[in-house]
């Protein structure tokens, strides 16, 4: 299994950040990988939802299928990707830490694994990932406060 994480603090309460966070149809708002995602089922997010997507990675069209597995209001959410691409996000997550000027401190990591061939293309894709943690985490922060 391969980590990747990054941290950024962003101008907004840690319940704003939460709140917008655990609607994972926001993702396409700062992860331009992200095609199309809808949620089943309909209403508030909980444990148990599932959000379907279509990336775009290194040039490949997938379907991707997260659902979420924790939700600790506003402080934790984790979620496990079901589908069988290649690489899939094992177990991923937010950490949201409260700081004493109202604005957040966000963790955010994957843990990537890799299946079949994706065994060889693990460490290749974590690496990419990692490269990017820094300008992920900045896109978050630039689309929570836009929002």
């Amino acid at each position: 299994m391969a980590r990747f994480e990054a941290t950024v603090e962003i101008d907004r309460p840690v319940g704003e950040v939460y709140a917008f966070l655990a609607d994972g149809e926001n993702d396409r708002k700062f992860s331009p990988r992200v095609q199309s995602i809808s949620k089943t089922p309909a209403g508030p997010t909980a444990v148990g939802t599932v959000f379907r997507s279509t990336v775009k990675d290194a040039g490949m069209t997938t379907q991707r299928e997260f659902r979420i597995s924790e939700l600790v209001a506003p402080t934790r959410i984790r979620w496990q990707e079901q589908s069988s691409n290649l690489v899939i996000a094992k177990e991923g997550g937010y950490d949201l830490e409260s700081m004493a000027d109202g604005r957040t401190k966000v963790r955010i990591f994957n843990d990537l694994e890799g299946h079949g061939l994706g065994k060889l293309l693990v460490g290749f894709a974590a690496s990419a990932a990692r490269k990017d943690a820094p300008a992920f985490g900045q896109r978050i922060k630039a689309a929570v406060e836009a929002s």
